[in-house]
């Protein structure tokens, strides 16, 4: 027997997080009974519906994208516009791990391994991401020295583990950041440059954990091999 927002997860339906919260709503069911208990165990001939809709164990895949810019990091949009799951050729249903901004471009994970994505996405697993950022104006040093030592958002502080400034042209007025962090808070990269007063002209991610985008161009994308796979279950504490 296992834990049903497991079985959830694995189904490929939602990540583990999400299958909690559902679970909580009272939309998921388990042989016809409303099942609202987290922790709650089925067996794998159990008939598990959820908004009326059996899930049914899916094949993992997983998928490393280099996101374009004006593409959003989700399922679908209530706006119309592309999401990262329109770029993909597949009938499974997949979802990105964790979110990329409109204007940002990049390494995305997109799968449909619930308890995968919410490894990479716990805190507790300090997986780095490593962005390139370049800043609206030239980057004073001593600003650079208080990024250094964390800056305080939202009354948390978030320290970046690697930094490095690859250019700083005084005479265009820009600069281009290297920057490493764990952190996964939303918009996190462009609010630690606007709490010291510098807006970020682009943003893109390189680096995933020890996951690059090699010579991946914008908009394409690759499946991981089973020895990657292995690897990022690896970072679970």
């Amino acid at each position: 027997m296992e834990r049903l927002q497991k079985v959830i997860a694995e189904s490929g339906f939602a990540s583990r997080r999400k299958a909690e919260e559902l679970i909580k709503q009272g939309k998921v069911y388990v042989n016809g009974i409303k099942i609202t208990i987290l922790g709650t165990k089925v067996h794998g001939n159990d008939i598990i519906t959820i908004n009326g809709s059996e899930i049914k164990k899916e094949d993992k895949v997983y998928y490393l994208m280099n996101k374009p810019r004006g593409v959003i990091s989700s399922v679908s949009d209530d706006k119309g516009r592309k999401t990262v799951v329109d770029l993909i050729n597949t009938n499974k249903r997949i979802y990105p791990v964790g979110r990329l901004d409109y204007d940002t471009t990049g390494l995305i994970i997109i799968t449909n391994d619930g308890e995968l994505a919410n490894i990479l996405m716990h805190p507790k697993n300090k997986v780095e991401k490593k962005y390139i950022v370049k800043l609206n104006k030239a980057l004073a040093i001593t600003d650079l020295q208080k990024l250094k030592k964390g800056i305080n958002i939202d009354g948390i502080k978030c320290t970046p583990t690697k930094l490095k400034l690859k250019k700083n042209d005084t005479d265009k007025d820009f600069s281009i950041v290297e920057i490493s962090i764990i952190e996964g808070r939303n918009h996190i990269i462009k609010n630690l440059f606007l709490e010291l007063g510098y807006l970020v002209d682009k943003l893109s991610r390189i680096e995933y954990g020890f996951l690059d985008l090699g010579t991946l161009k914008s908009g394409e994308y690759r499946l991981l091999n089973i020895k990657e796979v292995k690897k990022l279950y690896d970072y679970k504490n």
